[in-house]
């Protein structure tokens, strides 16, 4: 068998490696994507072990359906849609309660962008304040203002009308602009 350095490979090889399921090109494709994919799962699993599995989760696909990418866009985009959608798969099989539907009347709507509300707080401030929005919120707002989703893809995705999406961030918004004001003592 011919030694590989699979470091220094192009990811065209890699990718070909992987969909041939030879063991060692798919352990490379996770040293070479596993890291920042786990600290997208992070953004969307309550606790590391969620994330690990939705980790986990996302490499068995990606792995079973990577003979579908086409070299037509950015093969580190596939993967991490892959994650992404992996991750609110993982919540919607989790959700026990019924969807909540907040209208933009009873939110009121909140004009601004999330950089407006945040500031100048620290990166870990905020990502507290974010994660402790309730679910569908946080998961609106991550998307749409993180992963730069327009609002028909995250309906889409959570199953939601576009209006819910709207609302939703609204609503997000708003939260996170009351959590910050208590922050600073206002």
């Amino acid at each position: 068998m011919k030694s590989v350095q699979l470091a220094d490979i192009s990811e065209r090889e890699l990718i070909q490696g992987c969909v041939e399921k030879k063991r060692r090109y798919q352990e490379q494709l996770y040293y070479r994507y596993g890291t920042e994919m786990y600290q997208v799962c992070l953004m969307y699993a309550k606790n590391e072990a969620d994330a690990s599995d939705i980790l986990q989760d996302s490499f068995i696909k990606i792995f079973k359906n990577i003979h579908t990418f086409k070299f037509e866009g950015a093969f580190g985009g596939w993967v991490r849609r892959t994650v992404v959608y992996t991750a609110i798969n993982a919540y919607h099989k989790k959700q026990r309660e019924s969807k909540l539907v907040v209208s933009m009347a009873q939110t009121g709507y909140v004009d601004c962008s999330v950089n407006d509300i945040a500031g100048h707080l620290e990166a870990n401030e905020l990502v507290k304040l974010v994660n402790e929005l309730p679910k569908k919120a946080q998961q609106v707002l991550k998307l749409y203002s993180i992963e730069g989703y327009k609002h028909q893809e995250i309906a889409d995705m959570l199953g939601v009308s576009v209006g819910t999406s709207k609302s939703q961030l609204n609503r997000a918004k708003k939260l996170l602009q009351i959590s910050i004001d208590k922050l600073h003592g206002q």
